[in-house]
């Protein structure tokens, strides 16, 4: 765990998304939760035994699994944006831990079936002001990985949790994704109000200018790529012709190859599909 502004923390030591808390005596924010049921009660755990008042809340997100699964055993009130809270309404009350090879990091952890969704509690559209004893937070609305993406904001002392909009050393999620509305995101973070920020990633903790370019820089690729695709009439499964070479853009262990190929295999076959309108022949109704 990583304190970053005083009483602002991010723990990278379980699988899942990047966590975050922030500590004050008033209480405690907890930003996503680990997928394992168990490694939620710990990370609840070590939070209460670092202080902190008697008030808890968890935000939220994305909708996406890694930070969603657990979201039941931090037991506290959730706030998320609506669309997030309607894509977990609509999810079979039991999460049945099916591996569906899309390269999330959840897919690789044990004892993850007959669990129960959180649901979240509020919800808001486009921006919530959180007043938490003297400090006033904002999770605003940035849509672009899912179509319900969020970040929490503490303008003072300058910090931004910002989920999944950029990832560190890894590919990103692109099944759910707008690249457009991402591309927008990217080039906020990259402006004036964000110059001298803290920015945490949902994948990788705190980021520099330069991985947001980068980020930017692929996702434009992918899209140029996919168009030209479409333009020669290809089917789904030519775009993962391109998979090996976009993978090159990233620095990993060789140990998660095969985990980020089935992520971007994936998810470059669901956003082509969903970009173009096409349908799988086994899919027609």
């Amino acid at each position: 765990m990583q304190e970053i502004e005083q009483g602002i923390y991010l723990n990278r030591n379980y699988p899942g998304a990047t966590l975050g808390a922030i500590l004050s005596p008033y209480g405690t924010i907890l930003i996503d939760s680990p997928p394992h049921p168990d490694d939620g009660q710990s990370w609840s755990s070590l939070l209460r035994s670092m202080g902190g008042g008697v008030n808890r809340v968890l935000v939220v997100l994305d909708s996406h699994p890694d930070r969603t699964i657990g979201l039941r055993a931090l037991d506290t009130q959730i706030i998320a944006h609506l669309e997030t809270a309607n894509e977990l309404e609509d999810r079979p009350a039991i999460f049945k831990g099916q591996n569906s090879n899309t390269g999330a990091e959840w897919e690789r952890c044990e004892g993850l079936s007959g669990i129960r969704w959180g649901k979240p509690s509020m919800t808001f559209t486009e921006q919530a002001i959180l007043e938490w004893g003297d400090q006033k937070l904002l999770i605003e609305h940035h849509p672009g990985p899912t179509p319900g993406a969020s970040w929490l904001i503490a303008h003072e002392p300058g910090v931004v949790f910002i989920g999944d909009a950029v990832t560190v050393d890894q590919p990103p999620f692109l099944a759910d994704a707008n690249i457009d509305q991402w591309v927008d995101i990217l080039d906020l973070l990259l402006a004036k109000p964000y110059k001298d920020y803290l920015i945490v990633s949902g994948r990788g903790g705190l980021v520099e200018y330069g991985d947001i370019r980068e980020m930017r820089r692929f996702l434009r690729e992918v899209e140029k790529r996919l168009d030209r695709f479409h333009d020669r009439g290809s089917t789904p499964e030519a775009v993962l012709k391109t998979v090996p070479n976009l993978l090159t853009r990233f620095n990993f262990k060789k140990e998660f190859e095969q985990q980020y190929m089935d992520r971007l295999e994936y998810g470059l076959q669901q956003y082509y599909m969903r970009k173009y309108g096409i349908v799988l022949e086994e899919d027609e109704g």
